[in-house]
Protein backbone atom coordinates (compact mmCIF):
# COMPACT_ATOMS: atom_id res chain seq x y z
CA UNK A 1 0.00 0.00 0.00
CA UNK A 2 1.11 3.41 -1.20
CA UNK A 3 2.64 5.84 1.68
CA UNK A 4 -0.42 8.03 2.83
CA UNK A 5 0.03 11.66 5.14
CA UNK A 6 -2.81 13.29 5.72
CA UNK A 7 -2.54 16.05 7.98
CA UNK A 8 -5.01 18.68 9.75
CA UNK A 9 -3.75 21.86 9.36
CA UNK A 10 -3.79 25.88 8.34
CA UNK A 11 -2.39 27.27 5.03
CA UNK A 12 -0.22 29.86 5.00
CA UNK A 13 -1.82 32.93 7.08
CA UNK A 14 -0.63 35.64 4.59
CA UNK A 15 -2.14 33.83 1.61
CA UNK A 16 -4.71 36.58 1.33
CA UNK A 17 -7.55 35.75 -0.83
CA UNK A 18 -8.38 39.06 -2.28
CA UNK A 19 -6.08 41.71 -3.86
CA UNK A 20 -5.74 43.92 -1.82
CA UNK A 21 -7.04 44.45 2.21
CA UNK A 22 -8.86 47.11 3.13
CA UNK A 23 -8.49 47.77 7.02
CA UNK A 24 -11.81 48.33 9.03
CA UNK A 25 -12.22 50.18 12.57
CA UNK A 26 -13.95 47.62 14.57
CA UNK A 27 -13.40 47.92 18.11
CA UNK A 28 -15.93 47.25 20.26
CA UNK A 29 -16.87 48.91 23.69
CA UNK A 30 -20.49 49.02 25.99
CA UNK A 31 -22.08 52.31 25.35
CA UNK A 32 -25.57 53.07 27.16
CA UNK A 33 -28.01 55.14 25.50
CA UNK A 34 -31.61 55.30 26.43
CA UNK A 35 -32.98 58.00 24.44
CA UNK A 36 -32.41 60.20 22.17
CA UNK A 37 -30.56 62.12 20.70
CA UNK A 38 -27.41 60.08 20.77
CA UNK A 39 -24.20 60.50 22.82
CA UNK A 40 -21.90 63.02 21.53
CA UNK A 41 -18.91 61.94 19.87
CA UNK A 42 -15.41 61.83 21.04
CA UNK A 43 -13.30 65.16 20.63
CA UNK A 44 -11.11 63.12 18.47
CA UNK A 45 -13.65 61.74 16.01
CA UNK A 46 -15.25 65.48 16.03
CA UNK A 47 -12.23 67.24 14.69
CA UNK A 48 -11.63 63.95 11.95
CA UNK A 49 -14.76 65.01 10.77
CA UNK A 50 -14.31 68.75 10.66
CA UNK A 51 -10.91 67.89 8.96
CA UNK A 52 -12.75 65.96 6.70
CA UNK A 53 -15.64 68.80 5.94
CA UNK A 54 -12.58 71.25 5.75
CA UNK A 55 -11.02 69.37 2.84
CA UNK A 56 -14.55 69.00 1.40
CA UNK A 57 -14.47 65.22 1.63
CA UNK A 58 -17.84 65.61 3.50
CA UNK A 59 -20.31 68.37 4.01
CA UNK A 60 -23.87 68.96 5.92
CA UNK A 61 -25.32 66.58 2.49
CA UNK A 62 -23.23 63.59 3.28
CA UNK A 63 -26.14 60.75 3.76
CA UNK A 64 -23.87 59.15 6.87
CA UNK A 65 -21.43 60.57 9.37
CA UNK A 66 -19.54 58.58 12.85
CA UNK A 67 -21.93 57.61 15.31
CA UNK A 68 -21.34 55.55 18.22
CA UNK A 69 -23.20 52.07 17.68
CA UNK A 70 -22.71 49.01 19.39
CA UNK A 71 -19.66 48.12 17.70
CA UNK A 72 -18.03 51.02 18.82
CA UNK A 73 -17.84 53.64 16.14
CA UNK A 74 -20.04 53.17 12.96
CA UNK A 75 -21.54 55.50 10.39
CA UNK A 76 -24.76 56.46 11.17
CA UNK A 77 -27.48 57.46 8.08
CA UNK A 78 -28.37 61.28 8.68
CA UNK A 79 -31.48 60.06 5.98
CA UNK A 80 -32.77 57.05 4.20
CA UNK A 81 -30.33 55.73 1.98
CA UNK A 82 -31.43 53.63 -0.65
CA UNK A 83 -30.24 50.46 -2.23
CA UNK A 84 -26.91 51.06 -3.81
CA UNK A 85 -26.95 54.54 -2.71
CA UNK A 86 -23.06 56.06 -2.69
CA UNK A 87 -22.76 56.98 0.72
CA UNK A 88 -19.55 58.61 0.72
CA UNK A 89 -16.52 59.24 -2.09
CA UNK A 90 -13.09 59.72 -0.44
CA UNK A 91 -10.62 61.02 -3.20
CA UNK A 92 -7.18 58.87 -3.61
CA UNK A 93 -5.13 61.85 -1.79
CA UNK A 94 -6.49 61.18 1.26
CA UNK A 95 -5.88 57.37 0.98
CA UNK A 96 -2.85 55.87 3.08
CA UNK A 97 -1.41 53.19 0.84
CA UNK A 98 2.97 52.47 -0.27
CA UNK A 99 2.30 55.38 -2.76
CA UNK A 100 1.55 57.81 0.50
CA UNK A 101 4.70 56.12 1.68
CA UNK A 102 6.75 56.77 -0.88
CA UNK A 103 5.50 60.36 -1.19
CA UNK A 104 6.18 60.67 2.37
CA UNK A 105 9.73 62.03 3.98
CA UNK A 106 10.35 58.16 5.10
CA UNK A 107 9.94 56.96 1.54
CA UNK A 108 12.99 56.82 0.54
CA UNK A 109 13.96 54.40 3.30
CA UNK A 110 10.97 52.33 2.46
CA UNK A 111 11.50 51.82 -0.71
CA UNK A 112 11.55 48.00 -1.66
CA UNK A 113 9.66 47.04 1.72
CA UNK A 114 6.53 45.00 1.26
CA UNK A 115 3.91 47.07 1.09
CA UNK A 116 2.12 46.26 4.24
CA UNK A 117 5.33 47.30 6.24
CA UNK A 118 5.97 50.47 4.61
CA UNK A 119 2.04 51.42 5.57
CA UNK A 120 2.88 50.07 9.40
CA UNK A 121 6.44 52.26 9.27
CA UNK A 122 4.44 55.12 8.40
CA UNK A 123 1.66 54.39 10.58
CA UNK A 124 3.92 54.38 13.30
CA UNK A 125 6.06 57.35 12.29
CA UNK A 126 2.80 59.84 11.85
CA UNK A 127 1.29 58.46 15.90
CA UNK A 128 5.27 59.30 17.30
CA UNK A 129 4.84 62.95 16.00
CA UNK A 130 5.48 65.51 18.46
CA UNK A 131 2.45 67.42 19.54
CA UNK A 132 4.28 70.84 18.12
CA UNK A 133 4.91 68.99 14.43
CA UNK A 134 1.95 69.42 12.69
CA UNK A 135 0.47 66.64 9.84
CA UNK A 136 -2.88 65.95 8.27
CA UNK A 137 -2.74 62.97 9.23
CA UNK A 138 -2.75 63.00 12.86
CA UNK A 139 -6.47 63.64 12.32
CA UNK A 140 -7.13 60.24 11.16
CA UNK A 141 -4.02 58.42 13.62
CA UNK A 142 -6.09 59.65 16.90
CA UNK A 143 -9.52 57.76 15.89
CA UNK A 144 -7.34 54.48 15.07
CA UNK A 145 -7.67 51.98 18.01
CA UNK A 146 -4.83 50.72 20.16
CA UNK A 147 -5.83 47.08 19.37
CA UNK A 148 -8.91 45.15 18.56
CA UNK A 149 -10.43 41.72 19.60
CA UNK A 150 -8.35 40.22 16.68
CA UNK A 151 -6.86 36.85 18.30
CA UNK A 152 -3.67 38.45 17.61
CA UNK A 153 -3.78 41.00 20.47
CA UNK A 154 -4.67 38.02 23.04
CA UNK A 155 -2.95 37.90 25.94
CA UNK A 156 -1.06 34.31 26.47
CA UNK A 157 -3.90 33.01 28.78
CA UNK A 158 -6.74 33.92 26.60
CA UNK A 159 -5.16 32.32 23.57
CA UNK A 160 -5.26 29.49 25.97
CA UNK A 161 -8.65 29.15 25.47
CA UNK A 162 -8.08 27.90 21.87
CA UNK A 163 -5.84 25.59 22.29
CA UNK A 164 -5.78 22.45 20.35
CA UNK A 165 -7.32 25.00 17.43
CA UNK A 166 -6.28 25.49 14.19
CA UNK A 167 -6.95 29.48 14.54
CA UNK A 168 -4.47 29.33 17.62
CA UNK A 169 -1.53 28.09 15.14
CA UNK A 170 -2.49 30.61 12.94
CA UNK A 171 -2.69 33.61 15.27
CA UNK A 172 0.83 32.51 16.77
CA UNK A 173 2.15 32.06 13.21
CA UNK A 174 1.10 35.10 11.89
CA UNK A 175 2.27 36.96 15.31
CA UNK A 176 6.03 35.54 14.60
CA UNK A 177 5.77 36.15 10.95
CA UNK A 178 5.35 40.10 11.80
CA UNK A 179 7.75 40.09 14.36
CA UNK A 180 10.85 38.12 12.30
CA UNK A 181 9.72 40.88 9.56
CA UNK A 182 10.35 43.87 12.58
CA UNK A 183 13.73 42.39 13.12
CA UNK A 184 14.56 41.82 9.55
CA UNK A 185 13.52 45.82 8.81
CA UNK A 186 16.06 46.85 12.06
CA UNK A 187 18.75 44.68 10.39
CA UNK A 188 18.73 45.39 6.50
CA UNK A 189 15.70 48.01 5.83
CA UNK A 190 15.40 45.94 2.18
CA UNK A 191 13.17 43.11 1.37
CA UNK A 192 11.70 41.77 -1.72
CA UNK A 193 8.45 43.26 -2.73
CA UNK A 194 4.97 40.58 -2.16
CA UNK A 195 2.61 40.66 -4.82
CA UNK A 196 -1.04 40.23 -4.16
CA UNK A 197 -0.52 42.05 -0.98
CA UNK A 198 -1.65 45.66 -1.33
CA UNK A 199 -2.89 47.34 1.87
CA UNK A 200 -4.92 50.41 1.99
CA UNK A 201 -6.74 52.49 4.31
CA UNK A 202 -9.53 54.65 3.75
CA UNK A 203 -10.63 57.15 6.15
CA UNK A 204 -13.91 57.98 7.01
CA UNK A 205 -14.66 54.58 5.10
CA UNK A 206 -13.16 52.26 7.50
CA UNK A 207 -15.68 53.20 9.99
CA UNK A 208 -18.38 51.24 8.39
CA UNK A 209 -19.32 48.07 10.38
CA UNK A 210 -20.30 44.72 9.41
CA UNK A 211 -23.52 42.54 9.19
CA UNK A 212 -24.20 39.12 8.82
CA UNK A 213 -27.54 39.50 7.76
CA UNK A 214 -26.23 41.19 4.52
CA UNK A 215 -25.57 38.17 2.29
CA UNK A 216 -25.08 40.26 -1.07
CA UNK A 217 -21.76 39.04 -2.87
CA UNK A 218 -21.78 42.60 -5.00
CA UNK A 219 -19.22 44.66 -3.84
CA UNK A 220 -19.88 47.75 -1.61
CA UNK A 221 -17.22 50.16 -2.55
CA UNK A 222 -15.44 50.51 -6.01
CA UNK A 223 -12.38 52.34 -7.19
CA UNK A 224 -13.22 55.15 -9.89
CA UNK A 225 -12.34 58.06 -12.05
CA UNK A 226 -12.78 61.25 -10.53
CA UNK A 227 -14.39 62.60 -13.43
CA UNK A 228 -14.00 62.61 -17.73
CA UNK A 229 -10.81 64.82 -18.06
CA UNK A 230 -9.61 63.89 -14.74
CA UNK A 231 -6.57 61.44 -13.68
CA UNK A 232 -7.53 61.42 -10.00
CA UNK A 233 -9.39 58.09 -8.17
CA UNK A 234 -11.88 57.91 -6.05
CA UNK A 235 -13.21 55.11 -3.29
CA UNK A 236 -17.02 54.92 -3.50
CA UNK A 237 -18.75 53.03 -0.61
CA UNK A 238 -22.31 52.31 -1.48
CA UNK A 239 -25.00 50.73 1.11
CA UNK A 240 -25.93 47.22 -0.22
CA UNK A 241 -29.12 47.67 1.82
CA UNK A 242 -31.46 50.15 2.10
CA UNK A 243 -31.31 51.93 5.72
CA UNK A 244 -33.53 54.49 7.51
CA UNK A 245 -32.12 57.98 8.56
CA UNK A 246 -30.56 56.83 12.44
CA UNK A 247 -29.95 53.72 11.27
CA UNK A 248 -26.69 51.88 10.98
CA UNK A 249 -25.26 51.85 7.56
CA UNK A 250 -23.19 48.40 7.26
CA UNK A 251 -21.87 46.14 4.96
CA UNK A 252 -20.76 42.05 4.42
CA UNK A 253 -17.09 42.43 5.40
CA UNK A 254 -16.41 39.11 3.04
CA UNK A 255 -18.71 36.23 2.72
CA UNK A 256 -16.22 33.66 2.16
CA UNK A 257 -14.05 33.99 5.01
CA UNK A 258 -14.28 31.16 7.75
CA UNK A 259 -15.00 32.35 11.64
CA UNK A 260 -11.61 31.96 12.64
CA UNK A 261 -10.18 34.13 9.83
CA UNK A 262 -13.30 36.77 11.03
CA UNK A 263 -11.56 36.42 14.55
CA UNK A 264 -8.14 37.05 13.72
CA UNK A 265 -8.75 39.49 10.60
CA UNK A 266 -11.57 41.74 12.47
CA UNK A 267 -12.21 40.30 16.08
CA UNK A 268 -15.45 39.56 15.92
CA UNK A 269 -17.47 35.99 14.81
CA UNK A 270 -20.81 35.41 13.55
CA UNK A 271 -23.29 32.50 14.66
CA UNK A 272 -24.30 31.06 11.62
CA UNK A 273 -23.42 27.66 11.08
CA UNK A 274 -21.45 28.21 7.48
CA UNK A 275 -18.99 30.02 9.02
CA UNK A 276 -17.47 26.83 10.99
CA UNK A 277 -14.92 25.55 8.70
CA UNK A 278 -11.86 23.02 9.21
CA UNK A 279 -8.94 23.14 7.17
CA UNK A 280 -7.77 19.49 6.00
CA UNK A 281 -4.47 18.91 4.62
CA UNK A 282 -3.31 16.29 2.46
CA UNK A 283 -0.37 15.79 0.45
CA UNK A 284 1.48 13.45 -1.65
CA UNK A 285 4.60 11.85 0.12
CA UNK A 286 8.37 12.62 -1.34
CA UNK A 287 8.69 8.75 -0.21
CA UNK A 288 5.44 7.28 -2.60
CA UNK A 289 6.67 5.57 -4.68
CA UNK A 290 4.64 6.45 -7.40
CA UNK A 291 5.48 10.27 -6.67
CA UNK A 292 5.75 11.59 -10.23
CA UNK A 293 2.99 10.11 -11.77
CA UNK A 294 1.12 11.10 -8.82
CA UNK A 295 1.81 14.36 -9.03
CA UNK A 296 1.52 14.75 -12.60
CA UNK A 297 -1.90 13.68 -12.50
CA UNK A 298 -2.76 15.74 -9.51
CA UNK A 299 -1.40 18.86 -11.25
CA UNK A 300 -2.88 18.38 -14.36
CA UNK A 301 -6.45 18.10 -12.82
CA UNK A 302 -5.89 21.40 -11.10
CA UNK A 303 -4.61 20.08 -7.45
CA UNK A 304 -1.13 19.93 -5.96
CA UNK A 305 1.75 17.89 -4.09
CA UNK A 306 0.00 19.40 -0.85
CA UNK A 307 -3.37 20.30 -1.12
CA UNK A 308 -5.68 22.30 1.02
CA UNK A 309 -9.25 21.25 1.40
CA UNK A 310 -11.69 23.49 3.78
CA UNK A 311 -14.50 21.82 4.50
CA UNK A 312 -18.01 23.84 5.83
CA UNK A 313 -20.32 22.40 8.65
CA UNK A 314 -23.57 20.64 6.98
CA UNK A 315 -21.92 20.84 3.59
CA UNK A 316 -20.82 18.11 1.20
CA UNK A 317 -17.11 17.64 1.05
CA UNK A 318 -15.21 19.67 -1.37
CA UNK A 319 -15.53 18.37 -5.38
CA UNK A 320 -11.94 17.05 -5.86
CA UNK A 321 -11.33 16.16 -1.98
CA UNK A 322 -12.40 12.06 -2.68
CA UNK A 323 -10.38 11.85 -5.71
CA UNK A 324 -7.56 13.25 -4.63
CA UNK A 325 -7.61 10.85 -1.82
CA UNK A 326 -8.05 8.04 -3.58
CA UNK A 327 -4.77 9.19 -5.77
CA UNK A 328 -2.28 9.96 -2.69
CA UNK A 329 -4.01 6.04 -1.10
CA UNK A 330 -3.15 4.39 -4.84
CA UNK A 331 -0.94 1.54 -4.64
CA UNK A 332 -0.64 -2.51 -4.49
CA UNK A 333 -2.74 -3.77 -7.21
CA UNK A 334 -4.35 -0.76 -8.09
CA UNK A 335 -1.05 1.51 -9.28
CA UNK A 336 -1.72 0.36 -12.83
CA UNK A 337 -4.06 2.83 -12.80
CA UNK A 338 -1.12 5.18 -12.92
CA UNK A 339 0.25 3.76 -16.09
CA UNK A 340 0.45 6.18 -18.56
CA UNK A 341 -2.10 4.56 -20.91
CA UNK A 342 -4.41 6.05 -18.19
CA UNK A 343 -3.80 8.78 -18.20
CA UNK A 344 -6.06 11.17 -19.53
CA UNK A 345 -8.97 8.96 -18.17
CA UNK A 346 -7.47 8.52 -14.36
CA UNK A 347 -9.27 11.53 -12.35
CA UNK A 348 -12.61 9.94 -14.17
CA UNK A 349 -11.79 6.96 -12.54
CA UNK A 350 -10.80 8.52 -9.09
CA UNK A 351 -14.29 10.01 -9.10
CA UNK A 352 -15.90 6.70 -8.19
CA UNK A 353 -14.41 4.28 -5.57
CA UNK A 354 -11.30 2.39 -6.78
CA UNK A 355 -11.17 -0.79 -4.68
CA UNK A 356 -12.85 -1.89 -1.60
CA UNK A 357 -8.64 -1.48 0.37
CA UNK A 358 -8.10 1.98 -1.05
CA UNK A 359 -11.33 2.70 0.04
CA UNK A 360 -11.22 1.39 3.30
CA UNK A 361 -7.73 3.37 3.72
CA UNK A 362 -9.21 6.82 2.89
CA UNK A 363 -11.54 5.81 5.71
CA UNK A 364 -9.31 4.44 8.37
CA UNK A 365 -6.96 7.61 8.22
CA UNK A 366 -9.46 10.18 7.68
CA UNK A 367 -11.28 8.66 10.71
CA UNK A 368 -8.26 8.40 12.55
CA UNK A 369 -6.64 11.78 12.09
CA UNK A 370 -10.21 13.30 12.71
CA UNK A 371 -9.82 11.26 16.58
CA UNK A 372 -6.51 13.16 17.02
CA UNK A 373 -7.42 16.31 16.15
CA UNK A 374 -9.96 16.21 18.92
CA UNK A 375 -7.98 14.89 21.10
CA UNK A 376 -5.93 17.93 21.33
CA UNK A 377 -8.85 20.32 22.80
CA UNK A 378 -9.02 21.32 25.84
CA UNK A 379 -12.60 21.14 26.63
CA UNK A 380 -15.72 18.56 24.56
CA UNK A 381 -18.38 20.39 22.94
CA UNK A 382 -20.49 19.65 25.99
CA UNK A 383 -18.49 21.33 28.14
CA UNK A 384 -17.98 24.31 25.58
CA UNK A 385 -22.61 24.55 25.85
CA UNK A 386 -22.22 24.98 29.45
CA UNK A 387 -19.94 27.66 29.43
CA UNK A 388 -21.99 29.60 26.93
CA UNK A 389 -24.31 32.38 28.31
CA UNK A 390 -22.31 32.33 31.95
CA UNK A 391 -20.07 35.23 33.14
CA UNK A 392 -17.70 35.85 30.15
CA UNK A 393 -15.63 38.63 28.48
CA UNK A 394 -15.94 38.53 24.17
CA UNK A 395 -12.58 37.11 23.78
CA UNK A 396 -13.32 34.40 26.08
CA UNK A 397 -17.09 34.03 24.13
CA UNK A 398 -15.11 33.62 20.38
CA UNK A 399 -12.61 31.67 21.95
CA UNK A 400 -15.33 29.08 23.21
CA UNK A 401 -17.22 29.51 19.54
CA UNK A 402 -14.34 28.88 17.52
CA UNK A 403 -13.22 25.90 19.01
CA UNK A 404 -16.74 24.35 19.23
CA UNK A 405 -17.12 25.00 15.79
CA UNK A 406 -13.75 23.49 14.57
CA UNK A 407 -15.23 20.55 16.97
CA UNK A 408 -18.60 20.12 15.06
CA UNK A 409 -16.97 19.79 11.68
CA UNK A 410 -14.35 17.60 13.00
CA UNK A 411 -17.14 15.12 14.03
CA UNK A 412 -18.84 16.24 10.77
CA UNK A 413 -16.31 14.78 9.05
CA UNK A 414 -15.95 11.67 10.80
CA UNK A 415 -19.58 10.91 10.47
CA UNK A 416 -19.46 10.99 6.56
CA UNK A 417 -16.24 9.00 6.25
CA UNK A 418 -18.00 6.40 9.09
CA UNK A 419 -21.28 5.99 6.85
CA UNK A 420 -18.39 5.55 3.89
CA UNK A 421 -17.08 2.82 6.13
CA UNK A 422 -20.25 0.74 6.75
CA UNK A 423 -21.39 0.54 3.02
CA UNK A 424 -17.68 -0.30 1.66
CA UNK A 425 -19.48 -3.39 0.61
CA UNK A 426 -21.95 -1.83 -1.29
CA UNK A 427 -19.97 0.17 -3.50
CA UNK A 428 -19.12 -0.63 -6.93
CA UNK A 429 -15.36 -0.67 -7.91
CA UNK A 430 -13.41 -0.02 -10.81
CA UNK A 431 -13.38 -3.73 -11.84
CA UNK A 432 -16.99 -4.31 -11.56
CA UNK A 433 -17.90 -1.38 -13.33
CA UNK A 434 -15.13 -2.52 -16.05
CA UNK A 435 -16.64 -5.78 -16.42
CA UNK A 436 -20.33 -4.31 -16.87
CA UNK A 437 -19.25 -1.64 -19.23
CA UNK A 438 -17.50 -5.11 -21.45
CA UNK A 439 -20.99 -6.81 -21.09
CA UNK A 440 -19.31 -9.59 -18.90
CA UNK A 441 -22.04 -9.10 -15.92
CA UNK A 442 -25.20 -10.23 -15.63
CA UNK A 443 -28.20 -9.02 -13.63
CA UNK A 444 -27.62 -9.77 -10.81
CA UNK A 445 -23.97 -8.83 -10.93
CA UNK A 446 -22.66 -12.53 -11.56
CA UNK A 447 -19.57 -12.52 -13.60
CA UNK A 448 -20.67 -14.12 -17.29
CA UNK A 449 -17.60 -16.42 -18.55
CA UNK A 450 -17.81 -17.05 -22.15
CA UNK A 451 -16.79 -20.70 -23.30
CA UNK A 452 -15.33 -21.54 -27.12
CA UNK A 453 -17.26 -23.29 -29.32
Amino acid sequence: MATFLPTFSTPNPLSFRSKSLLLHYNKRFTVKCNAAPPPPLPPAVQTFWKWLSDEKVVSSNTPAKPGIVAEGLGLVAQRDIGRNEVVLEVPKKFWINPDTVSASEIGRVCDGLKPWISVALFLIKEKLREDDDYSPWRNYINILPEYTDSTIFWSEEELSEIEGTQLLSTTLSVKEYVKNEFLQVQESRAFSRLRGQNLVLIPIADLINHSPSITKEDYAYEIKGAGLFSRDQIFSLRSPIPVKAGQQVLIQYDLNKSNAELALDYGFIESTVDRNTYTLTLQISDSDPYFDDKLDIAETNGTKAVQYFDITLGRPLPPKMLPYLRLVALGGTDSFLLESIFRNSVWDHLELPVSRDNEEVICQVVRSACRSALSSYRTTIEEDEKLKGGDINRRVEIAIAIREGEKKVLGHIDGIFEEREKELDEYEYYQERRLRDLGLVGEQGDIIFWEPK
